[in-house]
């Protein structure tokens, strides 16, 4: 038998399929777009809910009598549909609005556009490149409790995030009935409260009605260390959204990430939660020095007012930020999260 070669293509051939490809993708049909949001992220595949239905509903195969039932998926509005996006479109994430289109023969979908975004969160992956976590989002909620004990560095990298996004954030200490006399994260409150943050106080399976309260009307993500109890959260403002969750490990302390993908729940009139794998380490090593400063107010409000221009903060007898930390006007610790910050942005600068 003749061996037969697998004909290698030209450059020039390359190029011609991958315009014939281009056109096809373009000659695709927008007339019948539905509007949709995507709910779910499921690697190329994504979840898209209706948030219309067509003018005129395709018609259901007519089935003579004798034949097997096809498969068929009416278009509803709040139906789920798993769908695949048009090649020349941008990396897509929860919380996305976006133009569909259905075909009911397969309960499938094809993206074919999104529109513009309000918010997008983001956040560098192991590989250093930034991924996009959820789109359009309102409120950031940051969930730390007694235990896991808080990793306040943790909590400035979430408002940092915040502020560079633009997104209002809301602090929420959870698991209260954990808290001893005089414990040191009450401190730990009443220190964000005098910066202007909001704080609210939960338990997990207690009474969450000044919690749902304030989420109405948001678009919510939920973030914060692995254990502090998010999945639980959302479990009692919504029973219907059956979250996993487990128990903090007794001998390490540190909380078991549950959550494998990034989902959104629908939630009261107008809302929604969306609920992203744990993070145990926020890294920002994508920002700049002003978007830090961004998430540090009482800091960004001093500088330039050092002796000196190129003031590193540390050593520095004329430094107007550790001035301000020994007249108590800025928190020791904040100072030196901020300045950490600082460092590892230069870090990987000169690494890359």
């Amino acid at each position: 038998m003749a061996l037969i070669r697998k004909r290698r293509l030209t450059d020039q051939q390359q190029r011609r399929i991958e315009k014939q490809h281009k056109i096809r993708q373009e000659e695709i049909d927008t007339s019948n777009d539905l509007e949709g949001l995507i709910v779910q992220h499921y690697g190329r595949q994504l979840e898209v809910q209706a948030l219309s239905v067509p003018e005129h509903h395709p018609e259901k195969p007519i089935i003579n009598e004798g034949e097997p039932e096809p498969f068929w998926k009416p278009i509803e509005l709040g139906s789920i549909w798993r769908c695949h996006t048009r090649t020349n479109l941008e990396l897509l994430v929860t919380g996305d609005r976006v133009k569909w289109q259905a075909d009911p023969n397969t309960g499938l979908g094809i993206i074919t556009a999104i529109h513009p975004r309000q918010s997008l969160l983001t956040r560098p992956d192991r590989y250093h490149k930034v991924k996009p976590v959820a789109a359009n989002i309102s409120l950031i909620v940051i969930v730390f409790a007694p235990l896991p004990e808080p990793a306040p560095g943790l909590i400035d990298r979430y408002l940092v995030a915040c502020a560079d996004a633009d997104i209002s954030a809301l602090l929420v200490l959870n698991k209260t009935d954990l808290l001893k006399e005089n414990d040191p994260i009450l401190n730990l409150v009443q220190e964000y409260e005098a910066l202007g943050y909001e704080v609210l106080k939960t338990q997990s399976t207690g009474d969450l009605t000044e919690l749902a309260q304030r989420l109405a009307g948001e678009t919510v993500a939920f973030v914060g260390q692995s254990g502090v109890g998010k999945s639980s959260l959302i479990n009692t403002i919504v029973p219907n959204a059956a979250q996993k969750t487990n128990i903090i490990s007794e001998n390490s302390a540190l909380g078991q990430h549950t959550t494998t993908s990034t989902r959104l729940i629908a939630f009261g009139e107008g809302a929604s939660l969306i609920d992203s794998p744990g993070i145990r380490e926020f890294g920002l090593w994508h920002l700049n020095k002003e978007n830090v400063q961004r998430g540090f107010p009482e800091i960004e409000n001093r500088l330039g007012y050092c002796q000196f221009r190129n003031c590193t903060h540390k050593h520095e007898k004329q430094c107007a930020l550790r001035l301000a930390v020994e007249n108590g006007e800025i928190l020791s610790r904040r100072l030196d999260s901020f300045l950490r910050l600082i460092d590892e942005i230069h870090e990987a600068q000169q690494k890359n």
